[in-house]
């Protein structure tokens, strides 16, 4: 029974960061959340799942989270170009533009108390206390999570220094992951502490064999590699 939850945890870093992302001009959310979304088509052969992203919604007075659902129509016509040869590099930055306003507005309605899942769920708690039953509630609410993802913020206190200063490169803290909330999916944290790094934490359970958090990571670093060679001159 115990072997059946280990879960499997890779952590890894990269060499370059937001500073590097921001030349793309789109959000540093919105380029890993496009990268995640290639990363995941890669590692499955070809699928796109229900992706959850955590967004805060402090706007509110106790207010927690909603959800940001990742995987758009936007998203997977981006990455199937990525991975059409006859795809145009035009074609491509065209594709992410597009794809990243739509992430970025999804993010800004899940903030501003637009997103659906708690609405969604706020609707099913009452169908239990009025004793009514949903079919399409519980199906709704019954889905997977292959894919649970969140941005884990790098200043949690009230007073810190300046991350980009160069003496701190090798002294950052990569911050907490979670695990998969699905047990055929992944589990990923990710941060930008500076300019010039990207830490991931990917889980996933051993007792999968379609799944694999090593596998999974080299093909993210690749795939920010490849998004980010678009805007190579």
């Amino acid at each position: 029974m115990c072997n059946k939850y280990v879960i499997d945890l890779e952590s890894s870093l990269t060499d370059w960061g937001k500073g590097e992302v921001k030349k793309c001009r789109i959000s540093p959310d919105a380029f890993l959340q496009m990268a995640l979304q290639m990363a995941y088509f890669r590692d499955s052969g070809g699928k796109f799942v229900q992706t959850y992203e955590a967004s805060m919604t402090r706007l509110y007075l106790n207010g927690r989270t909603e959800t940001v659902r990742s995987c758009s129509q936007e998203s997977a016509a981006f990455v199937r170009s990525m991975f059409d040869s006859t795809a145009t590099k035009e074609t491509r930055i065209h594709l992410l533009n597009i794809a990243a306003e739509k992430h970025t507005q999804l993010y800004k309605d899940a903030m501003n108390g637009m997103g659906m899942d708690r609405h969604l769920f706020a609707l099913y708690v009452a169908c239990k206390g009025l004793g009514y039953e949903s079919e399409f509630l519980h199906n709704v609410l019954t889905r997977q999570w292959t894919l649970s993802t969140s941005q884990t913020p790098h200043n949690q206190q009230t007073q810190v220094p300046d991350p980009n200063y160069p003496g701190f490169n090798d002294k950052l803290c990569p911050g907490g992951g979670f695990g998969p909330v699905s047990d055929t999916g992944y589990g990923i944290s990710y941060m930008f502490p500076n300019n010039n790094r990207m830490f991931f934490h990917i889980s996933s359970k051993k007792s999968c064999p379609t799944t694999d958090s090593s596998r999974f990571a080299n093909y993210l670093n690749d795939c920010t590699h490849q998004i980010r060679a678009l805007f190579d001159d």
